[in-house]
């Protein structure tokens, strides 16, 4: 046979097979470190176990009066430490290994879930908002706004939501490597779908990396369907 018979092929990552026209912008993946240092916050945990091992060293230090006692009070803690950064360096891993995002020309589609895999669809229309977190290193957290009264469930979207927003979940595309790249053509794809002069679609929206990882901004100006914030 002269055809090709996987051309036909659905793509996994999304819910069915491309209506003739519409076209894949961009396809990835969250980056699987970055995931555990901020959303699995083995950050914190880190510096838990640091200071506690710092505390632990200079008391057995301070009780005895001998130095070699620090390094053996500090030994017991290793163990559990090391546990703890292997469980959360495993589901960071798991988690982004199992997520796709899609940004075709006239939808987001969010394809999660480690256990029950589950694909969110979302057509450019049903999106009034679009907000790019850059976090460091290339990587930014892409929220999205969903217009109209459909709500989502937070823990179903979770770690793939805007953190804190427990009434009304709005989708987030989490650690995504070179963000800004991907923003931009997000924001192009919304603007076009709005019907809005592309000029409009060079705004996009940044906020300054957050050590803190707060998740409430200050003050915010709509631009399009874009959103500037300022903190």
């Amino acid at each position: 046979m002269s055809h090709d018979d996987y051309a036909a092929e659905p793509d996994p990552s999304l819910p069915g097979q491309l209506p003739a026209g519409e076209s894949i912008l961009w396809q990835g993946k969250p980056d699987w470190l970055n995931l555990a240092w901020r959303v699995y916050h083995l950050r914190e945990v880190t510096i838990y176990f640091g200071i506690l091992m710092i505390w632990r060293g200079f008391s057995a230090w301070w009780e005895t009066g001998v130095l070699a006692q620090a390094p053996l009070a500090v030994t017991p803690l290793l163990v559990p430490a090391a546990l703890c950064a292997l469980i959360l360096g495993l589901m960071a891993w798991l988690n982004a290994r199992t997520t796709v995002y899609t940004i075709t020309d006239n939808r987001l589609v969010l394809k999660i879930g480690v256990a029950l895999p589950t694909t969110f669809n979302l057509p450019f229309s049903a999106i009034g908002a679009a907000e790019l977190r850059e976090t460091g290193h290339g990587c930014g957290d892409i929220g999205v706004t969903l217009s109209g009264n459909d709500k989502l469930a937070y823990l179903m979207l979770w770690p793939h939501a805007r953190p804190w927003r427990l009434m009304k979940p709005d989708p987030m595309l989490r650690c995504v490597p070179e963000a800004a790249k991907v923003a931009q053509m997000l924001s192009i794809g919304l603007h076009k779908a709005s019907g809005q002069s592309a000029a409009l679609a060079q705004a996009i929206s940044h906020a300054q990396p957050d050590s803190r990882n707060q998740s409430e901004d200050k003050s915010a100006e709509s631009v399009g369907s874009l959103t500037t914030v300022s903190r």
